[in-house]
């Protein structure tokens, strides 16, 4: 039988479910895995869809293309592909590839530790992962830098009223904001649908009001939201949910107030909170920040180094967390599918 396509995967999850394709997509232009990525979100914008709305995905996976590295000191590389957007960085998606890369084999895997440079579109990030027994049991990745654009500024948001945020950078812009200005609002499982109604709102709102620029990288702006707040575990500093979009917010339209709530602790977007706690003196460096997620799932952050970025202070984080592959896929594309690029419904879609 002849396909449209085939591709091959691995699924794992941090809470977060992220698939890793490693195979089936022919050669993709570009001299670094950045150009690649514009190519692929210019030209095979359906790879994405395809893997991300139904049949095949869910609001919130997540899907990774690892590619032929670029840069001479990479092992490999990796595009990221989100439900809205192709981030430059992803924390738990970086987890998920190195875990992929040596628990199959792609990448030689040695046994307590295994380092090597991953290429994503951001650049060279620095990898370290613990084994035992052919398993990774522990990625601690050196992240580019972050760094705070914004610190408690108010922003109008329509239904909830004026609101404090902060703004960071940790791989994408987020828009944060403590979880206790929302009465009645904390951050478990069952508040889900409220957190993503908040957050959507808070997204939107940050948008409109609050100027974001990346030297790097011009014209991407605040993209995704996190709500914080204290946590009474033990094991963790601090506790957040992240929602990430599965489509426009529109202030008139109150099916659009909604998205998925990562359900793992978020690399980039602890990276990010970690330039904010830092920027207000309430985070040094080397000082160890557990970062619990809404499954009670930690990952822990350091910041390791400060760096100019354009004549703003930053900060270089490492992130540690697992990964765990779950399944070994493939997925067809039938001549005949009335659906070339996937659909969405609006009962679990934006």
């Amino acid at each position: 039988m002849t396909f449209k396509r085939m591709i091959h995967a691995v699924e794992t999850h941090s809470g977060e479910p992220m698939r890793v394709i490693t195979g089936g997509v022919p050669h993709i232009p570009g001299d670094t895995v950045y150009e690649q990525m514009r190519w692929l979100e210019a030209n095979d914008d359906q790879l994405r869809q395809l893997m991300l709305r139904e049949p095949r995905g869910y609001p919130p996976l997540c899907c990774n293309l690892v590619v032929p590295a670029k840069h001479p000191d990479a092992a490999a590389g990796y595009i990221i592909m989100e439900q809205v957007e192709y981030p430059v960085m992803s924390g738990g998606n970086t987890i998920a590839v190195a875990t992929v890369l040596l628990e199959t084999g792609m990448i030689p895997m040695q046994e307590p530790v295994t380092e090597f440079n991953l290429e994503a579109p951001a650049g060279l990030i620095g990898i370290r992962a613990e084994c035992r027994d052919g398993k990774v049991t522990q990625v601690t990745f050196r992240n580019v830098p972050a760094f705070a654009t914004h610190l408690d500024a108010i922003i109008d948001v329509p239904t909830l009223g004026k609101v404090t945020v902060d703004v960071a950078w940790g791989g994408m812009f987020y828009v944060i904001a403590d979880v206790r200005q929302f009465e009645g609002l904390d951050i478990v499982p069952a508040r889900a649908g409220d957190i993503a109604r908040v957050s959507s709102l808070v997204l939107r709102a940050a948008q409109e009001q609050l100027e974001v620029e990346h030297p790097d990288y011009p014209g991407i702006g605040i993209t995704i939201s996190q709500l914080s707040g204290p946590t009474d575990s033990p094991g963790a500093d601090w506790r957040n949910a992240v929602t990430v979009a599965s489509g426009a917010v529109d202030f008139d339209d109150p099916s659009t107030w909604t998205g998925a709530i990562d359900r793992c602790p978020c690399g980039t977007g602890t990276c990010a909170k970690m330039a904010v706690l830092h920027a207000k003196g309430e985070l040094g460096l080397d000082q160890p920040f557990r970062h619990e997620g809404m499954l009670g799932n930690v990952f822990t952050g350091h910041l390791v180094e400060e760096v100019d970025i354009a004549g703003r202070g930053g900060v270089v984080p490492t992130i540690s967390g697992q990964a765990w592959i779950y399944g070994f896929s493939n997925y067809v594309l039938d001549p005949t599918d009335p659906f070339p690029h996937g659909f969405s419904v609006g009962d679990i879609w934006a």
